[in-house]
């Protein structure tokens, strides 16, 4: 009967280590920060470069990427602002790019509840304006920051940012 137990035992242990929640490859991350008055979120998910080549490669160039891992990346403000000069209202939204060598757009697009970019409708874009990649110091994990009217982000080797005021 002992031999019984003690098989069970050792048995629900390593099913229960076996079952015990590894580390996510892109853990979820958020950045917050103001622009005058309005309070900004970016809640996404942060994939790492991992020895790879990312912009051109894994994440091809002029195409729709979900800017992040898993879910669609989502960016909130809670008043009215200003992107590159040309207004975005209150509201919660998907955070879409379309990289490419010379130029990125950067698409806020009214369907932020999505897994990826796989059910994403141009239709549903509300503003989407034209900003420059630059050459950045090497970024393990994709990374946004807010400060000082900018939104960044930064991967690899690449740093994209827009204004927000």
């Amino acid at each position: 009967m002992k031999k019984i137990l003690m098989s069970m035992l050792v048995t629900a242990m390593i099913a229960s280590s076996a079952c015990a929640q590894q580390p996510q490859a892109s853990p979820p991350a958020k950045a917050s920060g103001k622009a005058g008055n309005a309070n900004i979120t970016i809640s996404y998910s942060q994939p790492s470069v991992k020895g790879r080549v990312i912009f051109g490669d894994l994440v091809p160039y002029g195409k729709v990427w979900r800017t992040g891992a898993n879910e669609a990346t989502v960016f909130e403000t809670d008043s009215d602002i200003m992107v590159e000069g040309k207004k975005l209202a209150v509201g919660k939204y998907a955070l879409f790019t379309i990289p490419g060598e010379k130029s990125w757009t950067i698409i806020f697009n009214k369907t932020w509840n999505q897994w990826g970019s796989f059910k994403y409708k141009e239709e549903d874009d509300v503003l989407k304006v034209e900003v420059k990649p630059q050459a950045a110091p090497m970024t393990e994990m994709m990374t946004f920051s807010i400060a000082n009217n900018k939104v960044k982000l930064m991967w690899e080797k690449t740093a994209v940012e827009f204004s927000v005021k």
